[in-house]
């Protein structure tokens, strides 16, 4: 039996342990990124593992989420990503290069290479054939000593996509199908692999606005194979040294396979407040629409915004719509500027955003109070925008310029232009001015916005705990811990805690502290699909700095699981989904003899207020759970 094209690039860097769905895995890692949101915990960690300088074949640490600078925290956060990976020898990406995901598909993406970032959207380079993953920083720290990274092998899926799209059908609104098909939850343990006659119609950019949003299904990772398209690319972006082609084998098995005729797919929307809420434009009915903004990871491309441009060519943007468009790198940007495209753009009445994440994270560009945002970003969350009755709609470029221009959501076939042939360059602009390479020459720069990395402490003999928070389905980590403000203090794990659960319960912050001080810990109660959306590490640091050692939720996201585990909270789940049901706030709750009780594979928790008792899911490894009693991975890395 022949080999998919995951199994061919785990197998090269296999570790330890059995490529078997449902075994932990050990792979080594070839290349990390971070963004500076959350690089500067990740950064933290690394210098507590005292080792001199990076181990993998390239790491780079990007500055792309915190652009505005209203005081000195995000210019220090800067400056300490600056200095920090000049001593350590990690690239360093300046701010105004662009977006991470972007830029690094452009610059540094390999096929047959493995990638984790600590961004939830590192699975973007799975358009160039690499296993790329989002973690959490520490994973990312703890990689880039050396230490593989440890994950559940997971199922394969293949997504044959048949046949070519229709004009004014994207990549974003395959993706959008896909989300419709396979939804946010219910898909940890997972990779999608796509193949079939269509790819060879799909650009490298299209490859990536797909795999870029598998984060969205909660996937582990997204993979195209990097055959003659990719080459193309690698050789535009003047890298095709770098270039292999990775194909699956002809009988390669998969565990399942979903078919997707593409000439079928229409122009979609996903409609307010989730990814997976999937309409056809038209089905979507007449949305007026105050608010329209193009770029972030999924679709800032030269493409994308050539199609935009095209559009946008002696046309007025609607008088009642706020519109900005963001190119997704220095380079993108750079040529739109030279062949004019960027003029028409500019004349149409857009806004011109600086290159990075911005209105994606929160950051800029909220809508009006209740406003009806259009965005080509990956996320409509309630609040993500930074405005929390705001509605979010998210689309292909094409759809969102269509609307820009009616001032209602629009299908872009019915404007009545003619659809813009656009093709990529045989040579993009290289110009990486913008990326310093390491001399080891920098002192590290420290104000008192960079803290220090939070350090938990072992498991107590004895764990009795209180409910501080309970919360229903499909809590994503904007809940946790939201974007905005919020984000100018991750380097500061004291100030971030007081955001925590700013918009579902206020109180948690104040409730953990009187739980703690009653000599109990505090536990988090939680639904379906708990932690989904971005790896935000914080979700779980700040939790464990409040005391927080148990999560029981009816089910948890893969990313957001593993950052419980690596700052020792021990993540569970309801054996019976009724039991969720039956427990408040305020009960308290205890687990006898933990140190026995959390080597086995489920665990009775008893309801001391209530007088009863419920069993959970214990779906943690042996390793985990040595880590989890050691108090996180950091502490257990360093008694190694």
């Amino acid at each position: 039996m022949g080999h998919n094209l995951f199994e061919k690039i785990i197998s090269t860097h296999l570790v330890k342990g059995e490529m078997a769905a449902g075994k932990e895995i050990g792979i080594r890692i070839d290349q990390t990124l971070t963004q500076e949101s959350l690089g500067a915990m990740a950064y933290l960690q690394f210098e507590a593992l005292k080792i001199p300088k990076v181990k993998t074949k390239l790491s780079v640490a990007y500055c792309d989420h915190l652009l505005s600078q209203y005081g000195p925290a995000n210019a220090d956060v800067h400056r300490y990503h600056e200095t920090v990976t000049d001593k350590y020898g990690i690239v360093f990406s300046k701010p105004g290069n662009g977006i991470c995901h972007q830029v690094h598909l452009e610059r540094f993406s390999c096929p047959g290479q493995t990638l984790i970032g600590g961004d939830s959207h590192t699975v973007t380079s799975g358009a160039a054939g690499m296993v790329a993953i989002g973690v959490g920083g520490l994973d990312v720290a703890l990689a880039m000593g050396g230490s593989p990274f440890f994950m559940t092998y997971p199922k394969v899926k293949k997504v044959v996509l048949r046949g070519k799209l229709k004009t004014w059908v994207t990549a974003k609104d395959v993706i959008l199908e896909v989300l419709k098909k396979l939804t946010t939850k219910g898909n940890v343990g997972t990779v999608l692999e796509y193949g079939g006659d269509g790819i060879a119609h799909l650009t490298v950019p299209e490859r990536s606005t797909i795999a870029n949003m598998g984060a969205e299904t909660g996937v582990t990772t997204s993979i195209f194979p990097s055959d003659e398209m990719t080459r193309k690319f690698f050789i535009a972006q003047d890298r095709e040294e770098q270039w292999q082609e990775l194909l699956p084998d002809a009988d390669a098995k998969y565990d399942e396979v979903i078919e997707i005729d593409l000439a079928a797919i229409e122009p979609n929307v996903a409609l307010p407040h989730s990814p997976d809420k999937v309409v056809t434009v038209k089905e979507a009915g007449e949305v007026v629409v105050d608010q329209v903004l193009i770029g972030s990871c999924t679709n800032s491309s030269y493409l994308d915004l050539m199609m935009v441009a095209e559009m946008l060519k002696g046309r007025k943007v609607h008088p009642h719509v706020s519109f900005g468009v963001v190119p997704g790198s220095r380079q993108v940007m750079s040529m739109i500027a030279k062949n004019g495209a960027l003029s028409y753009i500019l004349e149409s009445g857009a806004r011109i955003l600086e290159t990075g994440c911005n209105f994606c994270v929160g950051q800029g560009q909220s809508p009006q109070t209740a406003g009806v945002s259009v965005r080509t970003n990956n996320r409509n969350f309630v609040g993500r925008s930074g405005t929390q009755d705001g509605k979010v709609y998210l689309t292909s470029p094409l759809v969102a310029v269509a609307t820009a221009l009616t001032g209602k959501l629009t299908d872009p076939r019915e404007l009545g232009i003619e659809y813009p042939e656009i093709h990529l360059p045989e040579k993009y602009a290289i110009d990486d001015s913008l990326i310093l390479f390491p001399t080891g020459k920098k002192e590290i720069y420290r104000s008192e916005i960079i803290g220090t990395p939070p350090y938990n402490t072992e498991m107590p003999t004895e764990l009795k705990s209180e409910v501080a928070i309970k919360v229903g389905n499909m809590i994503n980590t904007d809940d946790i811990i939201p974007g905005g403000q919020a984000m100018n203090y991750r380097a500061n794990v004291p100030k971030s805690c007081e955001f925590i659960f700013q918009f579902v319960d206020s109180k948690f912050p104040k409730n953990c502290k009187d739980i703690v001080a009653k000599g109990k810990t505090p536990v988090i109660v939680g639904g379906e699909s708990y932690g989904q959306g971005s790896s935000r590490e914080h979700a779980a640091v700040c939790p464990m700095y409040m005391g927080v050692r148990t999560l029981i939720a009816i089910s948890i996201e893969r990313i957001h699981k593993a950052n419980l585990i690596n700052f020792g909270i021990l993540p569970l789940k309801f054996a019976d989904a009724a039991d969720y049901s039956k427990i408040e706030q305020g009960d308290e709750l205890v687990i006898d003899d933990i140190y026995k009780s959390i080597y086995l594979d489920k665990i009775t928790v008893r309801n001391i207020t209530k007088g009863t008792s419920f069993t959970t899911v214990n779906e943690t490894t042996q390793r985990q759970r040595d880590i989890i009693l050691k108090g996180g991975l950091l502490n257990y890395t360093i008694a190694q």
